[in-house]
């Protein structure tokens, strides 16, 4: 696949399903991640893999963390429980913060996101779909903890991997005119 066509055309995919990417096709992946920028190469950027029975494992810690929020209502306990199985691979987004005197907090979660980008275009040029999930599960400490890790770290979000099997989002045709100013 050409690679800008690859970039003007992937779309978040609605829909996911068997098969995903292979070890191979993923090691592709996660080199592309780790491509992205990354000031003073502090490498702020790591991938928690999640499929087959670890699939379960991520929903019990959607469904615990539900069961947390006051009144939460059941079906919304259940659409937590739910999510992991909407796809048959997620990348869990990591982003470690390391104390730098040049490199801000921030500029290390640009990093972690932009790797990001790259593993949805590398899957897109090897005819996988993707979509990137947050809500109130990303940037969430409980989460965190549950997941294992640091106080230094933190999910950015969930990238939600397999087969598109839906119907494609429209591409809209913005004029970039709207976006671009020039001093």
């Amino acid at each position: 696949m050409d690679a800008l066509d690859n970039i003007l055309k992937r779309v978040s995919s609605r829909e996911l399903s068997l098969p995903h990417p292979n070890a191979e096709e993923m090691v592709i992946a996660y080199k592309a991640a780790l491509r992205a920028p990354d000031h003073a190469w502090l490498r702020p950027s790591s991938f928690i893999e999640v499929k087959g029975s670890g699939l379960t494992k991520l929903s019990k810690i959607f469904e615990d963390f539900a069961l947390s929020i006051p009144d939460i209502e059941e079906a919304r306990v259940k659409k937590y429980k739910e999510a992991p199985f909407r796809a048959p691979l997620i990348i869990i987004l990591v982003n470690t913060f390391t104390e730098h005197p040049k490199v801000p907090a921030i500029e290390q979660k640009l990093s972690t996101a932009a790797a990001a980008q790259n593993i949805m275009l590398s899957l897109s040029a090897q005819g996988y779909g993707a979509m990137w999930r947050t809500g109130k599960l990303a940037f969430n400490k409980t989460i965190s903890k549950s997941l294992g890790l640091n106080d230094n770290q933190e999910v950015l979000g969930f990238l939600y991997v397999g087969t598109n099997t839906g119907k494609n989002k429209k591409i809209p045709d913005l004029d970039i005119n709207n976006f671009v100013s020039r001093l």
